[in-house]
């Protein structure tokens, strides 16, 4: 309902101009800064004002899906909402992917996109298609606009709600009458979200009884989600952990909220998680999760997973709590009030003499971490391991690197040995496993943070489906640099074809190899030493968009192209690292199969001992 204060401001004389004048005005009042976007026919009024904003950047992609890529990279680097603009059609259903990737995992993005006229809704008109209903399952919320005086408000709403409550994608649907007619703009307008009134405050009692099973508990872990980063609670983690002294996890979406080297992080749990971390949570009987959704990646086969746990799930979303793990303790609320709350209801606890006994625990845990550290065997043959490649990339930034990354074996790698000990500083695809995210979302990092170095880690399947980005950059003055880890191979599918498929490498060389004529399958040239994909020609490509490309085959030269690399800040840089094709992404739980059955290296199954009998 409106106020009679709504009334008078909606009341205003306002600035008479078109409904495509007042969606720049309304994106500039709302503090976008930097948009990625493709003109088209329908979304075309709008771009014709665009040109005369003195505080939008618009930057032209080569495809919508980097502008939706590059929107949730800016958005993850800036905390700012990213913002993608594409035309109807082709063009919006470009949009499709990124959108979904960024549902999957919480990223304040709005899409817009043009529609064309309202009159021609629903007759198959050219380049119609029914965005708002095709990407339905995948927002947080979307609008159909079809006239000009509702624009301000609903890009007012789609900010809102965007980047409030669990962070998401929000989809503004313009028709092309609607950006074309007169109105009358004024700011601010009155906003009508019925409904929307996310809990940020956590229930005390709940608070408490969480406390209460921490001190009580004997084998507590802090599992912590990438909500956490969300709702910048990184130094109320910390806080929180060192007070209770409990262990902690931090999934592939949370790396970086809690310091890597910090004595009490015991790695990354999952499919290609630690197994100090895997461990924790199935011999656990208390898990605290904040900011997490017990994803299927992490759980293993659900019904095996932390068989002794009690757990506590804290989460903005309510939907989460109880989804796939029932909650002992549900609480829900923003990540950093839930914390904060905790901790000082720990306080509390620990000054009434009230306080947990962790020793025998990290004993355990300790023994683990030792046992079966992180690490890699370096090729018998001389050539380069990609985990040492990603390893010296880490090791050899500059301060406060920013890194992106694809999706497969090198995403698990640069999960595994790059520095994660600053929170926004890695972003990668979790929750949709989007490949070709890397180079667009690293371009996003860039424009939203021109005083970092970024790098995207990269594979060479996943470098060609969006690298024509690299144009964007180059003509842009956007130098990220970008490690290609170039293996010849789709490389986590032909692990687990090698692993569960017999080594028949169907479809999954990316290189001229052998064909067997009976089954159609490729392998590479066994008694060749792997020389990765040459067609395309990386450095060449690289230079041909105007960007640096250098290749490096041996260990011996890594530092030095690297250092190379780091060197150039005036185009984006892309190197071609040939690394040894067999190299397999451990540990690893296999797929439907229970944590307890990771596997630290091939034929190596971890011995964990009776830590939840003692």
């Amino acid at each position: 309902m409106r106020t009679h204060t709504d009334e008078r401001r909606s009341s205003s004389p306002g600035e008479p101009m078109t409904g495509a004048q007042s969606l720049v005005r309304s994106l500039e009042e709302v503090g976008a800064d930097t948009v990625f976007g493709i003109p088209g026919g329908c979304i075309l009024p709008a771009y014709d004002p665009l040109m005369d904003s003195e505080r939008l950047r618009h930057v032209l992609v080569r495809h919508e899906q980097g502008a939706g890529h590059a929107a949730t990279g800016y958005a993850q680097a800036t905390g700012k909402v990213g913002v993608c603009i594409a035309t109807s059609g082709p063009g919006a259903t470009n949009l499709v992917t990124p959108i979904a990737d960024a549902h999957m995992d919480s990223v304040p993005l709005v899409a817009i996109t043009g529609q064309v006229p309202s009159k021609s809704i629903g007759t198959d008109a050219f380049q119609e298609a029914d965005i708002v209903g095709i990407t339905m399952p995948i927002t947080k919320h979307n609008f159909l606009v079809t006239s000009a005086e509702d624009i301000p408000r609903t890009i007012a709403e789609a900010f809102h709600l965007a980047s409030t409550g669990r962070p998401g994608p929000v989809l503004v649907d313009i028709t092309k009458d609607a950006l074309q007619s007169p109105t009358m703009f004024s700011w601010p307008p009155s906003a009508n979200l019925p409904g929307y009134r996310p809990v940020t405050r956590p229930h005390p009692r709940q608070v408490r009884e969480a406390a209460r099973l921490l001190n009580s508990a004997q084998r507590p872990v802090l599992y912590v989600g990438g909500g956490v980063l969300k709702a910048r609670a990184t130094a109320e983690l910390r806080d929180l952990a060192e007070l209770t002294g409990a262990p902690v996890v931090t999934t592939l979406m949370a790396l970086g909220a809690f310091p890597g080297s910090h004595p009490q992080h015991v790695g990354m749990p999952g499919m290609h998680g630690d197994v100090s971390a895997v461990a924790a949570l199935q011999k656990a009987d208390l898990i605290v999760a904040l900011g997490a959704r017990f994803d299927d990646r992490v759980t293993g086969r659900l019904d095996s997973f932390a068989p002794y746990a009690k757990v506590v799930h804290a989460d903005i979303d309510p939907a989460e709590i109880g989804k796939n793990r029932a909650a002992d303790v549900p609480i829900v609320g923003d990540a950093r009030e839930v914390i904060g709350a905790l901790a000082a209801a720990v306080r509390d606890a620990h000054e009434d003499g009230h306080r947990g006994d962790y020793a025998a625990w990290w004993r355990d845990l300790d023994r683990w971490r030792t046992t079966y550290p992180r690490g890699y065997d370096l090729p018998a043959d001389g050539t380069l391991s990609p985990q040492q490649v990603i390893e010296r990339i880490g090791q050899l930034a500059p301060e406060g690197t920013l890194f992106s990354s694809g999706v497969g074996q090198h995403q698990m790698w640069a999960a595994q040995f790059l520095p994660h000990e600053e929170p926004g500083t890695w972003f990668n695809s979790g929750g949709a496993g989007t490949m070709g995210y890397a180079v667009p979302a690293a371009m996003g990092a860039q424009a939203g943070r021109p005083d970092r170095t970024v790098w995207a880690i990269d594979g060479d399947g996943c470098f060609q489906m969006t690298n024509q980005e690299l144009t964007t950059c180059a003509l842009n003055n956007i130098p990220i640099k970008v490690a290609v880890i170039n293996n010849g191979a789709l490389g986590m599918v032909r692990q687990w074809q090698n692993l569960f498929y017999g080594a028949r490498f169907s479809n999954t060389v990316l290189h001229n190899g052998e064909t067997n004529a009976a089954t159609g399958s490729t392998r590479g040239v066994g008694s060749t030493a792997n020389r990765g994909t040459r067609v395309p020609d990386f450095v060449l490509l690289a230079e041909a968009m105007g960007c640096v490309g250098l290749r490096c085959e041996s260990p011996d030269e890594l530092d030095a192209v690297i250092d190379k690399a780091n060197s150039v800040t005036d185009r984006p840089v892309v190197v071609d690292f040939i690394v040894h094709e067999d190299a397999m992404v451990w540990p690893m739980v296999p797929a439907g199969t229970s944590n307890d059955d990771i596997m630290a290296a091939r034929d190596v199954r971890p011995d964990f001992g009776d830590a939840a009998d003692d």
